[in-house]
This record gives structure tokens, sequence and C-alpha cells, in this order.
């Protein structure tokens, strides 16, 4: 409840569209796309400067986050999302399958990414290498109208493609380098792209404070309430059953769950964050899931035990009820009938307290 009046959305996600800078010796470095030391820059691929260059000459830079702002390590994490713009030209379309239907899926194709990533903690340094990579993402594509001339320039609607996740949030800006190299047989069908944009999601610096200041008020009740609750158990004369010592692994699991470690986090770069935080809650439902299957154990068992009672009372009550409407007071017949029922009674006793009763077969 108080999480939902005070606590902002938990994540943000903000669009960046590339930067299309020219790197004419294919050289390395870092491309900015603004600032004094920003690059060389094309707006769009129909400028008559663009058509000298061919697509390896092309950098695609991205400045994370927008200008004026910086990045926080009460984000957590961040999350890199592609989003091509590709317009469809019958000279360079993407895959190679000739369709005049009005909808055409394009799924067999690959694109290879040369990726960059760099970070600075202020905006006079020098930009220091984070990571760099060539990978592969499938590009999925539907153009929606026929293949014709007509078409040409209209644009496919294309599938988001995963790109990165970051564990960490640990700087206040990076830098992201895109570059598509293009060969004989890389990059061969991909169509026509004019743009590529980046979706940044990360968790709100609002919603992280309010979600460890809750974890850090309640992981010590709760650690309290477990520690309390295991030594009235130990204090009992007999040892504790099945079910009391899952309700003990499961609120060491709701501590283990709680511990606020995200305030570490706030200071030391740790990227296993993300992973740490998987083991935490696969930890705490795996325990949950037990304890919901050794109570339900124990309730239908409970359940059967009186059930099986129940019915052999009744039985037996019907059975009284018979004897006593049908057989006459002060006969020999009365205390057969009273014999037999005491016997019926000792044999219901008797499977009841048998070591080999077993509830399943009633």
């Amino acid at each position: 409840m108080v999480g939902a009046l005070i606590a902002p959305s938990p994540t943000s996600a903000i669009r960046y569209l590339a930067t299309k800078c020219i790197n004419y010796h294919r050289a390395g470095g870092w491309f900015m796309p603004w600032g004094s030391n920003r690059c060389q820059q094309i707006h769009s691929f129909d400028e008559p400067l663009a058509k000298k260059l061919d697509a390896n000459n092309i950098v695609f830079a991205v400045h994370i986050p927008l200008p004026n702002t910086e990045m926080s390590p009460w984000f957590q994490y961040m999350l890199a999302v592609l989003q091509f713009d590709i317009a469809f030209k019958m000279n360079n379309q993407i895959g190679n399958k000739p369709n005049h239907a009005p909808l055409c899926v394009e799924d067999d194709v690959t694109i290879t990414i040369d990726a960059g990533l760099a970070y600075r903690d202020d905006l006079i340094s020098e930009w220091t290498a984070k990571c760099h990579s060539v990978e592969q993402r499938p590009l999925r594509c539907i153009f929606a109208f026929p293949k014709m001339y007509e078409n040409e320039g209209r644009f496919y609607h294309c599938e988001p493609i995963p790109f990165m996740e970051l564990g960490s949030v640990a700087h206040k800006y990076f830098l992201i380098n895109l570059r598509l190299p293009v060969n004989n047989t890389v990059n061969v069908g991909i169509g026509e792209i004019k743009d590529i944009q980046i979706v940044g999601i990360h968790q709100n610096g609002g919603f992280t404070k309010v979600w460890i200041s809750m974890k850090t008020v309640f992981s010590p009740w709760i650690f309290g309430a477990t520690v309390w609750y295991w030594r009235r158990i130990s204090l009992m004369a007999r040892p504790p059953v099945l079910l009391e010592k899952v309700i003990f692994v499961l609120g060491t699991s709701m501590t283990f769950l709680n511990m606020p470690v995200e305030w570490l986090s706030l200071g030391f770069e740790w990227t296993w964050m993300l992973l740490f935080e998987d083991i935490q809650q696969g930890v705490f439902y795996s325990t949950l899931f037990c304890f919901w299957i050794i109570f339900c154990g124990e309730h239908l068992m409970v359940s059967a035990l009186y059930l099986f009672l129940k019915r052999s009372f009744l039985h037996t009550f019907l059975k009284v009820m018979q004897f006593i409407s049908t057989i006459p007071l002060g006969t020999k017949s009365e205390e057969s009938a009273v014999s037999v029922l005491v016997a019926g009674w000792a044999d219901s006793v008797r499977l009841i307290c048998s070591p080999h009763f077993d509830l399943s077969e009633r």
C-alpha cells in the first residue's frame, strides 16, 4: 500500500535516434553524436554526400542519456532494444521471397551488428571502452503492401531486436557505436536501412528508493519473527513435525528475498545483481511451492480420516436404530444383537488404530 501511494512507475523507456556519423578511413575510436567533439554527420542517406559513401563508412552513434541529463546508480539496470526503420526498394528487398500478396512476412534474415559501448563520468574526459562485440540477430519484418514499384519508399514493420542489458548503472554517461559491416556474405538482403532507433529502459530512481527502504524496514521484522517462531518450536517436548520445518524454511527464504543488498550496489559496480535477484526469487518461490504441496497433503490426510470416521459412526448408528426398532426387549436376540454391535465397534477401532491402516483404500 505504501509503495502504491508513494512510489512512481517502476520503469521508464526513452527512445534515442541514432546519429549517422561518417568514418572515412574506417578507423577505430568513438564517435560522439553531439557536443564539442561531435562527428561529421549526415541526416539522410538521400543527401548527395551520402551517395558517395559506402555502407562501411557509416557509424550509428547514440549517447545515453539525452543532453543535460545523466544516469544514476539508483536506476539499478538498463536494457537497450534496437528498432530498424527499413524502406522497401524493388532492387534492395529484405530476403529473397518474390511475393505480390498484400502481406509478406520476412523471418529468415540475420543481421550482423558490430557494437561497442563506452562510458565516462563527466563531459570532458575521454571515453573508456566497456565492451565490444560482433553480434548476429534475427530480423523479422512484415511488409503490408504488394511488392511493386508503386510501393517503393513504404516502410517495413520490423520487430524490436534485443540489444544489451546492463546489470548495474555505475556511470553517468554511456556511448553506443553501431556498425553494419557489408560484404559478399554479411548483411546481404537486409533492405535499405534509413534509421536506427534505440529504446533504453531503466528502473526509476524514485521507485528504487521506496523499494529499498521498504525492504530495509521489513527485513529485520521478518528475520526476528522467523527466529522467534523456531525458538518456540524448539522449546516443545516433541520434535518438530514436517509442516513446522517447512514453515521455518519458508520464513528463512523470505528473509533471504528481502535482504536489502541493493544498498551495496549503489557504491560498487556489481554487474551480477540481476542474477542475484533471480536467485533470490527462485529460492523463495521454490520454497513456497514445496510448502503448499506439504500443507495440502497434510490437509487431505486429515480430511480423509475425518470422512472415514464420519461414515463409520453413521453406519453403526443406523445399525443400532435398526436393532432397536426390530428386536423385542428382554430376549436372547437382544443380547446377540448387542454383541454384534460391540464386535462391529471393536473392528472399527482396531482397523483405525492398525499401523497398516491406509486411507486410500477407503
